[in-house]
């Protein structure tokens, strides 16, 4: 509560304002309860994926395996010099929970969905209440907005290393394009993951679910697909967080920040 004092106190005095509300209470306690949740699926998700994999290949000889995932466990394994104890099970030891775990990871992988449908409804009453489902919706310089973005941050390190003038792309909203292309597609893929996840767990009562995904395999690709997303998403957003500076991370803590000024937040 102190931001909106803060503003009032800098009106008050005839200051610019440098302090702005970012965050609705219920957007930033999701956010970071959303993290442990989606690692937690993830694990079990791929623990569940070793009993039936569909991504598959024609059988190795020898091994008779068809799975690609046991193939990158084997590539990972031996190049780590790392006994994983049944041949190609690195990824699922080290990422999820181990072979042989279906029923526990069947039962946890349920209870962590429920929770994770439950925190994306908070979600969604957050960004409704604090109004900042108007920051996510896509404008027509979000193209061209989002290519400078990627170029200024593949440029960022070796133009900080030449020690060269890098200017950051003039951003005059809350999001810069490439975030709010990023964050804008992260409520529809936690969707796709909740819809494909259903059609799966109910074929025979959700059958017109499961014929939105064309079949039950098809559901499985789409779920694995927005898997990878969801979970690819987390590394390159810490980073770039952690390169934006104290005040992108304060904002999502406390709320408030010290850069977006008056105008500028929706």
């Amino acid at each position: 509560m102190a931001a909106p004092r803060q503003i009032a106190d800098s009106k008050a005095m005839g200051l610019p304002v440098r302090v702005a509300p970012k965050h609705h209470v219920l957007v930033r306690l999701t956010h970071w309860v959303n993290v442990p949740l989606l690692f937690g699926l993830i694990a079990t998700g791929l623990s569940i994926y070793w009993a039936s994999p569909v991504f598959k290949h024609a059988a190795a000889p020898g091994t008779e395996n068809r799975d690609y995932l046991v193939d990158a466990g084997n590539a990972v394994s031996r190049f780590l010099h790392d006994d994983a104890g049944v041949p190609g099970a690195w990824i699922y030891n080290h990422f999820g929970l181990g072979t042989g775990s279906l029923g526990e990871a069947l039962r946890l992988h349920w209870a962590l969905a429920y929770f994770f449908m439950l925190n994306g409804v908070f979600y969604l009453i957050g960004l409704l209440a604090g109004g900042g489902w108007r920051s996510l919706l896509p404008r027509p310089s979000d193209g061209p907005g989002a290519v400078a973005m990627i170029r200024f941050y593949m440029g960022l390190v070796p133009m900080t290393l030449m020690r060269r003038p890098w200017p950051h792309p003039v951003v005059k909203s809350k999001y810069n394009a490439l975030q709010r292309t990023a964050y804008f597609s992260m409520p529809i893929l936690g969707a796709l993951v909740v819809l494909s996840g259903w059609a799966m767990h109910k074929p025979a009562q959700l059958g017109w679910l499961e014929r939105l995904f064309v079949n039950y395999d098809g559901a499985r690709i789409v779920h694995f697909g927005c898997m990878l997303a969801l979970g690819s998403f987390v590394v390159p957003h810490v980073a770039l967080v952690a390169a934006d500076g104290w005040d992108t991370f304060r904002s999502m803590v406390v709320g408030w920040s010290r850069r977006v000024k008056e105008g500028s937040h929706e």
